[in-house]
């Protein structure tokens, strides 16, 4: 697919009036989401790419600004996948990030964890830590059911000024309204920061309390 129908196709998913984050909705009103196209999900193929691009997003982030910025990696496909299959793409696809930064010598911030069983982790790419947000076009969630795969990265810190001035728990409180609006109950998934690994959150499916992160965090040697 041409790079101009896949970020209109994420444009219109954006855009769609039943669409629940708000917060996404104001970043592309303002030209703060930078999109990139890769191919297969299940594949390293373009991980290199993808750690580059968003490695000069991570450099380009401005927690003075008031506009809040995100970063997206549209893939082609497969767009066939099982919800726990694209959980473990998407995991494959993270932890190789991680180990690039690893090759490269840069450090998990120290503002987040590193283990994705605590409650404190954040995802660390580039320096910057991430809250990620999966897509993908079997999700049981409406709100995470996109054409394509996709992973969405939010900067944790963003949201930590977000909070620090009052405004994150207005957007979150009405990001959850329109989420159980949409989908007909609350995500039973969903907790804040600080009470549980926000790891159970990045593929959008519904897990248990015995679920384990594939995901295993590096020592820079």
């Amino acid at each position: 697919m041409a790079n101009s129908d896949a970020y209109r196709l994420f444009r219109e998913f954006i855009q769609d009036t039943a669409f629940p984050c708000v917060g996404a909705k104001s970043a592309l009103a303002r030209d703060a989401l930078t999109m990139h196209l890769a191919e297969d999900i299940e594949r390293a193929k373009d991980d290199v790419d993808i750690h580059r691009a968003l490695r000069d997003f991570s450099d380009s982030l401005d927690l003075d600004s008031p506009i809040v910025k995100s970063f997206v990696v549209l893939f082609d496909g497969p767009c066939d996948l099982a919800e726990e299959d694209f959980e473990k793409a998407l995991w494959n696809r993270l932890q190789c990030l991680h180990n690039l930064d690893v090759v490269s010598g840069t450090a998990w911030h120290r503002n987040v964890d590193a283990d994705p069983n605590s409650p404190h982790f954040s995802l660390s790419i580039g320096g910057e830590p991430y809250f990620v947000i999966g897509l993908n076009p079997n999700a049981s969630r409406p709100a995470r059911r996109f054409s394509r795969p996709a992973m969405v990265f939010n900067s944790h810190l963003q949201f930590e000024k977000l909070r620090a001035d009052g405004r994150f728990e207005k957007m979150k409180d009405i990001i959850r309204q329109r989420d159980a609006q949409l989908a007909g109950s609350v995500n039973p998934m969903l907790s804040d920061h600080g009470e549980a690994s926000e790891a159970r959150q990045y593929s959008g499916r519904m897990v248990n309390d015995n679920w384990k992160c594939p995901f295993a965090p590096q020592e820079i040697a």
